[in-house]
């Protein structure tokens, strides 16, 4: 067997995870849809506009289609300030490469 050391440097940075700022973003929305569905009766009487009167879980759906994607775009936001700050901790580390062979292959 045979092996070759090489010393390489490498550039070490922590990363956020977008998935998890976004699901919480997600999570937010839809927790502020419910506060101003039930903190803000609209139910109460006939829209002025079409004369229906709608549901609390029409106006829930209603409302989530406002509050998730600005929910959804505020945890991206902030995974991005976050990425943003975490790259200037960015530090080069040497790391060892070694490659073994075997000669009977």
């Amino acid at each position: 067997m045979t092996a070759e050391h090489r010393i390489e440097t490498a550039r070490l940075r922590r990363s956020p995870r977008y998935a998890a700022f976004l699901l919480v973003g997600a999570g937010l929305g839809i927790l502020v849809a419910v506060l101003l569905t039930f903190l803000f009766d609209g139910t109460a009487e006939p829209s002025a506009t079409t004369g229906v009167e709608y549901s609390t879980s029409q106006v829930f759906g209603f409302v989530c289609l406002v509050c998730i994607p600005v929910g959804l775009a505020l945890g991206g936001g902030v995974a991005l300030v976050a990425d943003r700050m975490l790259a200037r901790r960015a530090r080069n580390v040497l790391v060892d490469h070694e490659r073994v062979t075997d000669p009977a292959e």
